[in-house]
This record gives C-alpha cells, sequence and structure tokens, in this order.
C-alpha cells in the first residue's frame, strides 16, 4: 500500500511539473525571438532546461528508488559500510562534468552574442535620458566622418490620460544593426523583450551590441533599471521593416533635414 501511494504521489508531481512548463510551451517562457542572437539565447535557455529536468529526473529516480525498496523493515539496522568509492567518483565528478558542458555553450552562445563586425549595415546611437529615448542614426561621408541622418527624440509617456507617441527606433531586416547606448545621467537599460537580451546604458561609458533582426513588426521596449521617479514612463517601441521600407524612411528622413526640418 505505501509503495503504492508513493508511486502516486510521484506521478501527481511530475504531472503538475510537466503542466505548469507546457503552459508556456516550447519556450519555456520566453517571448518568439525576433533576432539571429535571439535565437541562439532561446536555444541555450531550452537546453539548460533540458538539462535541468535531465538531472532532475534521475534525482527523483534514485529518492523513489530508496523510498520503494529500502524502507524500514525491521529494527536491525542495515549493514554498515564506510565509503563506497567509486559511487563517490561518480557523483563528485558527474557534476563537474554537466557544469563544465553548461559553461562551455554558455561562453560560446555569449561570444556570438556579444561579437561586433567591422562595418555594420546599420549604426543608431540610442542616448537613454529622464524620462525618454532619443535614436540618432549615423552614417559616414565621402571623409568617412560620421553624421545623423534621421534623429527621433521621444517624450514621457503619461501615465493618465492622453499620451504622446512612443519613440519607435526604425531598422531593417536582414542587416546588421549596431546599437550604441550613451546616457547623460543616471543608469538606463535598453530592453526589448522580443531581442531577448538588454544592456545598460551608464554615464561615462558607451555600450554597444549587434543584431540582425530576421521578422518585421512593432515590438515594445522599455527601460528595464529602476532609474527614477517615472521609470516607468521609457517606453519606446522597436519597428523592423523590409529594407526597401528602411531606404525610404532614411531618404526621407534626409530630406526634411535638408530643407531645414526634423524627422
Amino acid at each position: 500500500m505505501r509503495s503504492r501511494r508513493a508511486l502516486k504521489s510521484a506521478g501527481a508531481l511530475g504531472l503538475l511539473a510537466l503542466s505548469a512548463t507546457a503552459c508556456s510551451g516550447s519556450r519555456l517562457g520566453m517571448p518568439e525571438p525576433i533576432s539571429e542572437q535571439g535565437e541562439r539565447m532561446l536555444h541555450l535557455w531550452q537546453g539548460s532546461w533540458i538539462a535541468a529536468f535531465a538531472v532532475g529526473a534521475v534525482v527523483w529516480g534514485l529518492i523513489i528508488w530508496a523510498v520503494l525498496f529500502h524502507r524500514k523493515r525491521s529494527d536491525d539496522l542495515p549493514p554498515q559500510v564506510r565509503y563506497n568509492m567509486p559511487i563517490e567518483i561518480l557523483y563528485t565528478a558527474v557534476p563537474f562534468v554537466i557544469i563544465a558542458v553548461l559553461f562551455y555553450f554558455t561562453a560560446r552562445d555569449e561570444n556570438y552574442v556579444e561579437k561586433t563586425t567591422a562595418n555594420p549595415a546599420v549604426v543608431v546611437d540610442v542616448t537613454g535620458f529622464q524620462w525618454s529615448w532619443q535614436f540618432d542614426y549615423k552614417e559616414k561621408d565621402a571623409t568617412g566622418k560620421e553624421k545623423t541622418v534621421a534623429s527621433v527624440v521621444g517624450q514621457p509617456v503619461a501615465p493618465n490620460g492622453p499620451a504622446p507617441a512612443k519613440p519607435v527606433m526604425t531598422i531593417p531586416t536582414g542587416q546588421k544593426i549596431r546599437v550604441r547606448l550613451h546616457s547623460n545621467d543616471v543608469i538606463h537599460s535598453f530592453w526589448v523583450p522580443a531581442l531577448i537580451y538588454k544592456k545598460d546604458v551608464m554615464p561615462g561609458y558607451d555600450n554597444e551590441f549587434e543584431f540582425t533582426a530576421n521578422k518585421t513588426g512593432v515590438y515594445e521596449g522599455r527601460c528595464a533599471e529602476l532609474c527614477g521617479v517615472d521609470h516607468s514612463r521609457m517606453l519606446f517601441q522597436l519597428k523592423v521593416v523590409t529594407p526597401q521600407e528602411y531606404a525610404k524612411y532614411i531618404a526621407d528622413s534626409k530630406a526634411a533635414l535638408a530643407a531645414g526640418g526634423a524627422k
């Protein structure tokens, strides 16, 4: 009877764990990635969960095995042994192997995600300020000097009532995008959940990263660092368009700047 109750309890716990993880789908709580780098991080996340489930299954299996086959049956003491050298070597070496494998894949994917190239197709200077964002699109002229060809300056989103439009960062698909992060006041954090990536925006230090978007659409972004009283108003959007639409956007911005306007 005790064995059957133990098996039923273990089965119920297993079903509960499976149902809890199944609710968030195969991404295990992560949003659907929109970039090549995001897909790599999603795969690392999924692999970590697979390893965790495998270790958990082994541990629970050993616990259930001990409960079923080594429970107390009399008042006699079980055979007493000092040590079991093969078993001790096994449970010392296996965790080191697991850690080494996880470390390898983490370091490999981190190097891939943090890698920057010499000549990205698009460079955007992102400045976080209390309480919004500014996006400056940079291009090099004939002399190799950078100049701003488009600029978007946001306003804090109003907590109540009509809100100003969120600043929009527009980028093309299939091209390497470099984001350079600046701050003139306090530490902010540039976060677009669909990129499965965020990076601090720090005064006195220019952070940067690159990504290649592979899906068009409009995705929400925000500051992920508690930067002050109106931190929650620092919202923006990432708009991913086709290369043709992006070229038109930049051409229109250049024309507006040449005419003395601002985009």
